[in-house]
């Protein structure tokens, strides 16, 4: 960067003010106007303000406490269905990513080459008038569809949407097809819905994990809701490679061959179906296809499994019997990040008919409630323009059973890089990195090198922000107000707690002030942050001082659904669809179906990633907090094959793939499968401006390979093999 960024750059402020910033963001009047008026604080500043974690995607309640007017401490709000007064590790920390002293504070416009981090500082209007007119530009020039738009899911969607929609591109790359895509179409061909809820009561008796690895995951409530069934006596039989956290708790460990997951569900299928263990009266008067389903899963025996799986067929069998028996108190978790081979979107088919064998609905599954509510206000505006482009990620001409919203992110990429079958030219980019996420990341960088124009708004100089144009800084969660989030029976408000520092803007803001640039301006009816969030709150008759006082409004009975009544289910047949037509009509096998997975060479490893519980990758990445509690990142190797090699705990190693290289240190450990190694995602940054995370660890994404399961649209992440030698 040609200018070094402070706060002292951007805050008037005196020595006094720089002390106390230096320890924690003091609240300037509006906060504390409001804060006061709330009830929250004091005329001294102490006190408690209710708002929402995050620090992932779960959203958990929290409550900052204030103290001489600084945030000093996050713990979790008792009223929140999510957090239940529990905030993880990584929600505490999460006043670190406001504090950091890498923020971005004041838009920055690039100077030098792409990836060479030469910025200058600009002012807000300059940088959006020069974002609008870049976008306008390339719509005038190439069409709206040359515009491509990217987000990680947040509760300013709804606005980054109608930013993408009004201006008239097709083109929206989520994340989801890098993490559960095969789990949400399998949901919907046979549920019609992408996740059904899980009941942990005291009566559930069996749980069957398939590389969930809930006491490292995101979703907070679930894994407490775990341990406790676990302390309550429920056996968990856990399959995964690795053995994480999750598996030291676990009954029973199976160290399962990676890409055969498939071939034990279908085992269990065979079993619980041919031995009729299943609820018969269940699956006639709710089910469709059963008879297609039994004649497929007939050649999938425990003995065919075993050699595909590494797991005997007595054990597949025993495992068969003792969940049927635990019926319907039983669940199969179809699992998050499931996406990890091409034939993934079928064992989570074979996840979701199991379940739908052995009657559970409504007493271990049920239907979730969304975020969306229909009970909610919101702004006028007109209808979106009409769009006839294809889009670039291939929905739905070449992938057609996979839902608009969640896309297929890596195809996207792929064809900014093609041209196929249009070439894009700007990349509007919100709260993704997408060099670190996507396979191949040099891939991802070639494709930055064909467009025009790249803008990104962040909190930080994140690994793309770094290639980028423009980049716009937004506030941090505890600086901001977002739209309101429906959670069980309450309306919860995410509220700022400070002040923005610097120049820091709340999304809520940052696409109205765009929109308008854009001649969008009917797309963004509302004056200011709080006047969005009155119009949502007008139909529950409360006012956002009193949603302000306690962090949530009760929602009446409309916002979260009611009672289920009679069993249905939003599907074609209007059951739950064992085989499915849809499936059928475009091609793909109605019924879950064995397909061979790729093997390594004798010379090559399944590289395998996951999370680990300080880290979700985007959200972690430079908070300084979590590196210093976090261990230095290492490659896992099976401590016998380490030997092998000739390889020992803290040997550098080369980790090679197709498409990359990187170098790292090794782990050797008896807690892995001998034909994988493993690393932890979301380091081996490229940016220097996330001076605590650069040069610590190495890139996952420089050595994945797209590999695109062709129903769901997922990225196969496990397929990749590798190479490993000393350094």
């Amino acid at each position: 960067m040609t200018k070094t960024i402070s706060r002292r750059d951007f805050l008037k402020i005196g020595a006094a003010g720089a002390g106390a910033l230096a320890l924690g963001q003091m609240l300037p009047a509006k906060v504390a106007q409001a804060a006061r008026a709330a009830g929250h604080i004091n005329a001294e500043g102490d006190g408690f303000v209710h708002s929402m974690c995050e620090m992932c995607v779960w959203r958990c309640g929290l409550i900052a406490k204030i103290k001489d007017g600084r945030v000093v401490k996050l713990d979790g709000n008792p009223e929140h269905p999510h957090s239940r007064g529990n905030l993880c590790p990584r929600g505490q920390s999460g006043l670190m990513n406001t504090y950091d002293p890498d923020r971005v504070l004041t838009p920055l416009i690039r100077v030098g080459k792409r990836g060479e981090g030469k910025f200058r500082q600009a002012s807000w209007e300059e940088a959006l008038d020069l974002v609008a007119s870049k976008m306008t530009e390339i719509k005038n020039k190439y069409g709206a569809e040359a515009m491509v738009f990217s987000s990680t899911h947040n509760l300013s969607q709804p606005l980054f949407e109608n930013l993408l929609y009004a201006f008239g591109s097709p083109n929206y790359g989520t994340q989801r097809s890098l993490c559960f895509n095969a789990m949400i179409v399998a949901n919907t061909m046979t549920y019609g819905m992408e996740e059904p809820a899980r009941i942990y009561d005291d009566k559930l008796k069996y749980i069957l994990l398939t590389g969930r690895n809930l006491l490292e995951a995101i979703s907070t409530s679930e894994t407490h809701d775990l341990i406790m069934a676990i302390d309550r006596g429920a056996k968990v039989v856990y399959l995964d490679p690795r053995y994480t956290k999750t598996a030291s708790k676990a009954t029973e460990w199976l160290p399962i061959k990676p890409g055969n997951d498939l071939a034990f569900h279908l085992a269990l299928l065979n079993i619980i179906i041919s031995e009729k263990l299943y609820n018969r009266s269940f699956v006639e008067k709710n089910t469709v296809g059963f008879d297609e389903l039994k004649k497929e899963v007939s050649r999938y025996t425990p003995e065919w499994a075993a050699p595909l799986t590494g797991i005997p067929a007595e054990t597949i069998t025993r495992i068969a019997h003792e969940f049927a028996d635990a019926a319907p108190h039983a669940l199969a978790h179809n699992g998050w990040r499931t996406s990890n081979f091409v034939n993934s979107f079928h064992t989570q088919r074979a996840i979701s008919i199991l379940n739908a064998l052995m009657g559970n609905w409504d007493v271990v599954l049920t239907e979730a409630g969304g975020e969306e509510s229909g009970a909610l206000g919101a702004p006028p505006q007109p209808a979106y323009p009409r769009i006839s482009a294809l889009r670039l990620d291939g929905v739905p001409w070449k992938y057609p059973v996979v839902p608009f919203k969640i896309g297929v992110f890596q195809e996207l990429r792929d064809n900014i890089v093609s041209g196929d079958p249009y070439q894009a030219h700007g990349w509007f980019i919100s709260r993704q990195n997408p060099i670190m996420s996507l396979p191949d990341r040099g891939k991802t960088i070639e494709a930055f090198g064909k467009l025009d124009f790249i803008v990104t708004v962040d909190i930080v100089l994140n690994d793309t922000a770094w290639f980028s144009d423009v980049v716009l800084p937004e506030a941090s969660y505890l600086e901001r107000y977002d739209p309101l989030l429906p959670v069980g029976d309450k309306v919860f408000l995410r509220q700022p707690v400070i002040e923005p520092q610097g120049e820091a803007k709340s999304a809520l803001w940052i696409y109205k002030q765009l929109g308008e640039r854009l001649g969008l301006g009917d797309f963004f009816q509302y004056e200011d942050e709080e006047d969005y969030i009155r119009q949502q709150l007008k139909p529950l008759g409360v006012t956002l001082e009193e949603v302000k006082a306690k962090g949530y409004a009760e929602a009446p009975e409309a916002a979260h659904g009611g009672e289920s009544g009679e069993l249905t289910w939003n599907t074609p047949s209007g059951k739950i669809e064992l085989f499915s037509d849809t499936l059928a009509k475009v091609g793909f096998p109605g019924v879950p179906t064995w397909e061979e997975p790729p093997q390594p060479t004798e010379d090559q490893f399944f590289l395998l990633t996951g999370k680990i519980a300080t880290s979700t990758q985007f959200g972690t990445q430079n908070n300084q907090l979590l590196h210093k509690y976090s261990e230095e990142p290492r490659l896992w190797m099976n401590a016998q094959t380490a030997a092998e090699l000739g390889l020992a705990t803290d040997d550098w190693v080369e980790v090679t793939s197709e498409v990359g290289q990187i170098h790292t240190q090794l782990l050797a450990t008896q807690a892995i499968r001998p034909d994988c190694v493993y690393m932890t995602p979301g380091y081996g940054h490229l940016s220097k401006g996330l001076k605590t995370a650069y040069g610590v660890g190495a890139s996952d994404s420089a050595v994945h390979v797209t590999y695109t399961d062709p129903i769901s649209g997922g990225q196969a992440l496990s397929q990749t093999f590798v190479t490993v030698k000393k350094a």
